[in-house]
């Protein structure tokens, strides 16, 4: 069995990353052009290749090229190989292509319900008032979900949506059991969210949703599967990108079992453009990303941080990540030569490498690299030329992606999404019913109004008695409280039918039927 994988080469010898250790999580870090992608992607291939799963996203499209051989070897990677003694053997991972929006991979998506209160806050970049109302619509949900009742049922946007104009509708009542919900602070989320839909985030929102199974599935030759998502639009939304990343770990880390430390991790779990989870975050979702982390290496997962330095990780986060590879940094500005020291603090010491001038002189392709050994030490840092990967460099063709995609049946399965009844019908239909019953209502009261307003024939063979013309009064005058709240309501149902149409008309993204 393999007990490690080859990262490269440096003068102390080939430097290797301890599977059993793997678990401890990782950095990859260094300035845009420096070769932290084709990094990655070694580490994801040798990976698979010794029966580890690996997930991670690609955000600019050039990790898709894992899924094939690299024929004709690139002269640079023969040279490569060739000075640092480690032959290529030209060969790919086996590959799944993944894609929130199911363009270029198997569509992926999640319930709102299974995102929580507090990523929806993330995503729609809530206030705290605003965060305030949307625990109390998931709370709201989660009695109904517990009395048995359909309307609890929060799957999609549009259920989020409906739950919230309920809860603006019902203010008084709910404020008394939950607490106060203005009706501006649900508009303005109301606003988010028609904004996140026409960025396309309906897509991830619904079923069938995505099972964590498919992450861990094993191969009959015992090696790992690569699962990509395709990250070039998604990366575009960076609050919904990190978002879903955090739920996925999080999903993991509470699904999967308790291992310890195993003799190689169940998945390899890589984040690159790690920063955008950090950026601005709040206090308490810094203090939830720490927590994954610490906590899910026990259940067999490593958790690896792409960016471009280790300043962009909080210092909680970054004194977990026991394997550390970093390319070269450049210190032009006073921000850039603190990350350098930051970068060079982080390393064990090695008395033959200067880390804070070598760090500003590496060559693309290199780095500084220090892991943890069978001990579960890190290891002297070492200068150190990454060896080339046996797949191809670059970007997979297009055809060759869609002939991939259509073979894989497990992921197929997500291609077509499902809409059952949730929150939205549920509450839609009772609004409709709501105001058909205010309408009967005011019919059946005006009809009264009328008859009691009609003149009655005399008995007894004497003339009829002639009234004086009764003035018609307009029936926008005077309505009742009845008549007002069925207005309200038809009005509502009105409005929402007129942004269905709209939406349709101006051909913001819908979700895939």
């Amino acid at each position: 069995m393999t007990a490690s994988i080859e990262i490269g080469a440096s003068v102390e010898g080939v430097q290797r990353l301890a599977l059993k250790r793997a678990n401890r999580h990782g950095l990859i870090a260094g300035a845009t052009g420096t070769g932290k992608t084709v990094t990655l992607q070694v580490l994801a291939e040798q990976f698979a290749a010794a029966g580890c799963n690996v997930f991670a996203a690609d955000i600019k499209g050039d990790l898709s090229g894992i899924a094939v051989p690299g024929e004709p070897t690139p002269a640079w990677a023969s040279a490569r190989a060739a000075e640092i003694n480690l032959p290529l053997t030209p060969g790919a991972a086996a590959v799944t292509f993944w894609d929130v929006y199911g363009e270029l991979g198997h569509p992926i998506r999640t319930t709102v319900w299974e995102m929580g209160p507090v990523l929806m806050a993330r995503i729609l970049d809530a206030t705290s008032a605003q965060e305030g109302a949307l625990t109390i619509a998931f709370r709201l949900a989660d009695d109904w979900t517990k009395e048995g009742k359909p309307e609890g049922a929060l799957l999609d946007l549009k259920d989020l949506r409906a739950i919230l104009n309920y809860v603006a509708e019902n203010g008084d009542t709910i404020g008394k059991q939950y607490g106060l919900v203005t009706p501006q602070t649900v508009a303005t989320l109301q606003r988010k969210l028609l904004q996140l839909e026409m960025d396309g985030a309906d897509h991830f929102f619904g079923e069938p949703a995505f099972k964590l199974q498919e992450l861990l599935r094993e191969r009959p030759d015992g090696k790992g599967t690569v699962n990509l998502l395709a990250a070039e639009r998604l990366v575009q939304s960076p609050r919904l990108y990190s978002a879903f990343l955090l739920w996925l770990m999080s999903e993991l880390w509470e699904e999967l079992p308790e291992v310890g430390d195993p003799e190689k991790p169940k998945l390899v779990f890589f984040f690159d453009e790690a920063h955008l989870l950090f950026r601005d975050a709040p206090k308490e979702l810094l203090t939830r990303v720490e927590q994954v982390v610490r906590l899910i290496r026990s259940k067999g997962v490593g958790v690896y941080f792409v960016t471009q330095s280790p300043a962009d990780i909080p210092d909680t986060v970054l004194a977990q990540l026991g394997n550390r590879v970093q390319h070269a940094l450049r210190a032009y500005t006073p921000s850039d030569q603190k990350a350098v020291r930051v970068a060079a603090q982080s390393f064990r010491a090695n008395p033959g490498v200067d880390v804070a001038k070598e760090i500003q002189e590496l060559a693309v392709g290199e780095a500084l690299i220090s892991t943890l050994d069978e001990k579960g030490a890190p290891t002297p840092v070492a200068r150190t030329k990454v060896r080339p990967p046996n797949s191809q460099v670059g970007p997979v063709l297009p055809n060759i992606r869609t002939g991939m995609m259509a073979q894989n049946k497990e992921g197929r399965v997500y291609e077509k999404a499902i809409d059952p009844e949730s929150a939205h019908e549920v509450l839609t239909r009772r609004a409709e019913q709501a105001a058909a019953a205010a309408q009967r209502a005011a019919e059946d009261e005006a009809r009264a109004k009328e008859a009691a307003r009609t003149p009655r024939s005399g008995n007894g063979g004497g003339a009829a008695r002639k009234t004086a013309p009764t003035r018609t009064r307009s029936s926008s005058s005077r309505t009742t409280p009845l008549e007002r709240q069925g207005g309200r309501v038809a009005s509502g149902v009105l409005n929402t039918i007129a942004r269905e149409l709209m939406r349709g008309i101006l051909g913001t993204p819908r979700r895939r039927r």
